[in-house]
Parts: structure tokens; sequence; C-alpha cells
């Protein structure tokens, strides 16, 4: 099970030279919680940070920054950790939890941007694994009650 296989390939994306507020409309036209940070290369876009809604409230407002003169890039706290399509989701997961981020930009080969992968993503793959598996557990002791005289 690769990451490339699970993760959402319809990313939000911004440069880091755009305004906070450009950050925050963006997440809410587009219902997410996060932006990619990225910048332009030949090859495609190249992620550089993500900033989260977190970052907004914890960075800009809960410090009464002013949203449209601040640049994305102001308070992106720490570069884009992330993980290549072909890694395992094992090792996506280790990537979270040694960095203590919930979200990865997940990067082709020439390390352009191609998906992202949240925690959300993988918990609500293997709760659909967990109940496969319930199935299969299930059908098994249907199947040893009908074979009984």
């Amino acid at each position: 099970m690769t990451v490339g296989e699970y993760c959402n390939r319809n990313v939000v994306t911004i440069r880091g030279d755009e305004s906070v507020q450009a950050a925050a409309r963006l997440m809410r036209a587009h219902h997410v919680g996060d932006l990619v940070v990225v910048e332009d290369r030949a090859d495609g876009e190249a992620p550089v940070a993500v900033v989260t809604d977190r970052d907004l409230v914890v960075e800009v407002l809960a410090a009464e920054l002013e949203t449209e003169a601040l640049a994305v890039r102001d308070i992106v706290t720490h570069p884009a950790y992330f993980v290549h399509e072909g890694d395992s989701l094992f090792d996506a997961l280790e990537v979270m939890r040694g960095r203590g981020v919930r979200r990865l930009p997940v990067v082709a080969e020439d390390n352009t941007l191609v998906g992202i992968i949240t925690v959300d993503d993988i918990v609500g793959l293997l709760g659909e694994i967990l109940e496969d598996l319930a199935a299969v557990v299930e059908r098994q002791r249907d199947r040893e009650q009908d074979s009984r005289p």
C-alpha cells in the first residue's frame, strides 16, 4: 500500500509571497485546513512548506497581526516534510509521528508535488480495512455454524 495509491491529488496550493489573508480565503473557499506552500520550478511545483488553519490562528490572529500585510512565508514554522508517492503508508506514518505533523505533501521522483496525505486519510483507510477484516471473521463464523449438524 503506497502513499501514491491513497493520497489526495487535489491539493490546494499557495505561493509564499501571497498574503495570510489570501491563504485564509483559499482555505475557506476550498473547505480545507491546510495549504501546501509551493515554489515554481521548470518541471512543476515543489512543496516548500505547509500552512495550516492552526498556524493562522496561533501565529497571526492570536498575535493580532495584520493579515493583509503579512506573507504566508512569514508564518511558516518549519519546512515541508514530504514523502514520495512510492513510499508505503507506514513510512508516511513514521514521518508524521517522528516530525509531529498530521499532513504530508506527496512528491514524484523529481520532488514535484503530486498530492497530500493526512492522518485522517490513513485513519479512514485503516477503518475500512478493519471493517473488511470483521466481515471476514463474521462470514467464517457463519460458515462454521452452517456446517454443524
